[in-house]
């Protein structure tokens, strides 16, 4: 059964005239956080509510955290500003984010980054879109589970010809060097788009894995397309140990570490202030690859979305010095890191199933298949924890299927459920407290 009725025409409850289907447009779905949101909004949430508990939620907490800059809260609008600004960004926020990678994650290496490496857009699904409309007549990877919004993304663009790989939980969800080079020379494969750290899973290709995934793509031709949205929130102990000794930036993990030549290394990554310098409502990201890939993605966002914000891109300057980013990231790390722990022992001890401990993001991916048999499924759980104004998102959103093309067969993550530690601290132990109850009412 669809997720996603389509409406009919018709009367509604109370005369209320239902919105026809036009002939003319198909019905687009809503992504996964879209989906529970606006049920969620059917039952009297909304953001500012206290009542609700938003384990749903894509973001982090916003608001100041111990030992992190300041939060910007004034934005002046100098002359100019009125403008559009350049599709490709403005030059000096370009010349700001290839600095910061060049200085925390490249230092002693010949080849740097410049401004010409990089493109900044308004939003990571802009810089996504823009990327993607760039490719050509390919055979493009993707991973089972991943984002849940890259099922649109990859079914709106027609000359590439999406080919999904599954990991499997036995194995954490881990995907090597070996696997890629068996994929890529065994399905033809020309690119791949992973999201690393991986939202649902939490796992993170990094260290000497990574190092071999760069080389892999490097040898065989193959674009690697990292979203590297939560490239800061990393948990697993040795990649800690790496930023910190490497360079004094912290729990940061990105390819950037591993390109040898950065004009001629296929490795294009996505990133922004989104996620790892939580300022979600500015919008500002952007993308770093090789000079001719970003021409093309610069050529792709003047058709698609003309460019982002000028004032919100000059200030954004400032937070990409590396004295900034690194106190951000440890701030992150010292507050997400406790929270990680209470929604993870919390859920065990409640009966889930955690097939990997999050190495990364703020996420917790979590199987209620050994849950009372009435909330033992994602959708089921996910409509009984709304009565009690608690909100997640059900794995099967996660399980990426552009154009259905596998039909209407149950999803093989249809027992999960992905729980955010973006919520503040004591929205967290509101929300165990709640599942809690839940799951006693349904024993």
């Amino acid at each position: 059964m669809s997720q996603f009725p389509r409406a009919k025409t018709g009367t509604g409850p109370q005369g209320a005239t239902e919105a026809p289907a036009f002939a003319a447009f198909r019905e687009v779905p809503r992504t996964g956080v879209i989906y529970v949101t606006t049920e969620a909004t059917k039952r009297g949430y909304s953001p500012s509510s206290d009542e609700w508990c938003n384990l749903g939620q894509g973001m982090p907490e916003a608001d100041a955290l111990p030992g992190a800059p300041p939060r910007i809260t004034d934005l002046p609008i100098l002359e100019g500003d009125q403008e559009y600004a350049p599709v490709a960004g403005l030059w000096e926020l370009r010349e700001a984010i290839a600095s910061y990678y060049n200085d925390l994650f490249r230092r002693g290496m010949g080849s740097k980054y410049s401004a010409e490496n990089v493109a900044v857009s308004g939003g990571g699904r802009s810089a996504l879109t823009r990327v993607a409309a760039s490719l050509g007549n390919i055979n493009l990877g993707h991973f089972l589970p991943d984002y849940t919004a890259y099922e649109e993304l990859l079914s709106v663009f027609r000359l590439f010809s999406p080919i999904p790989i599954l990991l499997e939980p036995e194995r954490g969800y881990a995907f090597s060097g070996a696997d890629l080079r068996r994929e890529v020379l065994g399905r033809g494969l020309a690119a791949i788009l992973a999201s690393n750290p991986a939202n649902p899973t939490g796992k993170v290709i990094g260290g000497s894995d990574l190092s071999e995934w760069v080389a892999v793509g490097r040898e065989l031709d193959c674009s690697l397309i990292f979203d590297e949205f939560y490239s800061h929130y990393i948990w697993r102990p040795d990649l800690i140990a790496q930023g910190g000794a490497a360079s004094g930036s912290g729990p940061i993990e990105t390819a950037a570490r591993y390109v040898q030549d950065v004009d001629r290394d296929p490795v294009v990554i996505l990133d922004g202030l989104t996620k790892n310098w939580r300022y979600p409502g500015w919008r500002v990201t952007w993308t770093v690859a090789p000079k001719k890939i970003i021409e093309g993605v610069v050529s792709a966002g003047s058709f698609l979305d003309g460019g982002g914000s000028r004032p919100l891109q000059r200030k954004a300057i400032e937070l990409l010095s590396p004295t900034a980013a690194t106190a951000e990231t440890k701030a992150i790390h010292a507050v997400f890191g406790k929270k990680r722990a209470k929604l993870l022992n919390g859920l065990r001890d409640l009966g889930f199933t955690i097939d990997l401990p999050p190495e990364g993001t703020f996420y917790v991916w979590a199987s209620a298949a050994h849950l009372p048999p009435s909330i033992s499924d994602g959708m089921s759980f996910f409509r009984a924890a709304l009565e009690r104004k608690v909100i997640a998102v059900p794995g099967e959103f996660f399980d990426v299927d552009p154009g259905k093309r596998r039909g209407s067969r149950a999803s093989r993550f249809r027992r999960h459920l992905r729980f955010s530690f973006g919520p503040a601290l004591p929205r967290l132990e509101l929300a165990i407290e709640r599942f809690r109850e839940l799951i006693a009412a349904a024993g």
